[in-house]
């Protein structure tokens, strides 16, 4: 099986990967059983490789992804995730993605599905050489998707050249939704993989939490402060009951930008109002909590970046949990536990207290800066929710433009309109930090990050860290657009 991978050429010399030739222009074959041949991305010809250093404040007369708010990271920046993505994950994704379709071609016997498949695979094949030369992006084929025109628009407008958030999403745009190749289910079985997690849970949240009728008013309230503040392991949470705020704060010293307290605050006035509404703008799939009326989740129309939630992956986790067999060595009261937890969710879904929905708008490649303009529809939804929670790190760089902002940046600013704008409603972003953008860490944040640059080098990509951030926003003005 060959692997696909990218070595550096700037002169722009063919390059030798297992006995076949890397052109000058990038362009390599595909071997006689249809894997790739290794790739050479040519960045050669880009500007210089130092770092970035972000001026603070920036207030540019204009924003869009030719004119973003603070130095973007490219593909040519060796120290950025950028570098990695361009170098190595980009044709990484593509050969596997062309050595499986190959093997799916050998196994097919529908002519249609053949033809289908073969197109697909030179598709790839053209794609991987665009990349590696920096060539402009082709238009996305009319394959009757929804953002068929947003993807069309954007590339003829702003992505002439190669970016890495946008030419990532690209790819995985370009490949997977050719006829239905989609439809094909890699089977990531996070669930059956994890399950003293999700037993955990389903054994204490089977039925509706409820605390000690003996505790007074002020008691009940700092008890639910402390399980919403860290509801993870048992251990933890008897830890938290006899300790008070001491695990808590050891808990949180990896927490680089902390707004939990506020975010508490927030979820605590809903709640005083007898509930409200929460929505999730989800990444992988997931338990989800909340404390409202309803609780709406996002999801993507497809599978977007391999583990994104779909409405797929919602009715199966909901059906697997009432009727599957997923858990072949659990216990029956862990099975009964999960199978109650499972109705209860159901039938919150019935009764309308969870909704799943999601728009065509989450799969492209704007930020969420461009959601008010380009996406007026959604983000007059997302103006009516009383809490909207955006989950991971691709959500995160969506929301700060994927810049290199100062680590002081106060969130409300990194995320520009998505906080300015009339009617933007409140904003937390729960992420583990796994890219180089990294705001919100307060005044001494730039120390903070310089700190940390020279002990411990590679935390912005180790998972060691998160933030948790919280805006404002505008919620209650009437939503205007241009």
């Amino acid at each position: 099986m060959s692997t696909a991978s990218a070595d550096v050429q700037p002169n722009g010399h063919a390059a030798q990967h297992n006995g076949h030739a890397v052109q000058p222009n990038g362009r390599t074959g595909i071997t006689r059983s249809g894997a790739p041949s290794r790739v050479t991305l040519s960045l050669g010809h880009l500007p210089s490789k130092t770092d970035i250093k972000a001026p603070w404040p920036r207030t540019p007369t204009r924003v869009d992804p030719n004119n973003p708010p603070w130095p973007a990271y490219r593909g040519y920046h060796e120290y950025s995730f950028a570098h990695a993505t361009m170098q190595s994950r980009l044709p990484t994704i593509l050969g596997k993605a062309i050595e499986d379709a190959t093997r799916t071609l050998n196994e097919e016997s529908s002519e249609e599905r053949i033809v289908d498949l073969v197109a697909c695979i030179e598709r790839m094949g053209e794609l991987m050489t665009d990349l590696s030369g920096n060539a402009k992006l082709r238009p996305i084929v009319d394959d009757n998707e929804a953002d068929v025109a947003l993807w069309n628009k954007e590339i003829a407008k702003y992505f002439q050249g190669i970016a890495a958030i946008p030419s990532f999403m690209y790819t995985w745009r370009y490949v997977i939704l050719r006829k239905g190749l989609h439809e094909r289910t890699l089977v990531c079985d996070t669930f059956s993989r994890s399950a003293d997690a999700v037993f955990e849970l389903s054994m204490r949240f089977a039925e509706p939490f409820k605390l000690s009728e003996a505790l007074s008013p002020e008691e009940r309230l700092e008890a639910e402060r402390l399980m919403f503040l860290e509801l993870t392991q048992e251990e933890q949470i008897k830890s938290l009951q006899s300790t008070g705020g001491d695990h808590l704060a050891a808990t949180e010293k990896n927490i680089l930008g902390n707004h939990l307290n506020r975010l508490w605050e927030t979820v605590k006035e809903l709640r005083e109002k007898t509930g409200g509404r929460i929505d999730f703008v989800l990444d992988n799939a997931g338990f989800e909590l909340g404390l409202a009326t309803q609780i709406r989740f996002h999801g993507k129309r497809y599978p977007w970046f391999v583990s994104d939630v779909t409405k797929k992956d919602w009715e199966w986790l909901l059906n697997t949990m009432c009727y599957g067999q997923l858990f072949p060595k659990a216990t029956d009261p862990e099975l009964e536990s999960l199978r109650r937890l499972g109705q209860r969710w159901k039938q919150y879904e019935k009764e309308g207290k969870w909704v799943y929905e999601q728009h065509p708008f989450w799969c492209t490649g704007y930020t969420f800066w461009e959601m008010h303009g380009e996406a007026p529809d959604l983000f007059l939804h997302l103006s009516r929710s009383d809490l909207v929670y955006f989950k991971g790190d691709l959500n995160h760089r969506k929301l700060t433009y994927d810049c290199a902002a100062p680590a002081s940046t106060p969130f409300e600013i990194a995320i520009g309109p998505m906080a300015s704008s009339a009617g933007a409603p409140k904003i937390a972003s729960l992420r583990t930090i796994k890219s180089d953008v990294v705001v919100g860490l307060g005044d001494q944040g730039d120390l903070t990050a310089e700190n940390l640059d020279k002990v411990e080098p590679g935390w912005k990509i180790s998972g060691k860290y998160a933030v948790v951030l919280f805006s404002e926003g505008r919620p209650g003005e009437k939503v205007r657009f241009a």
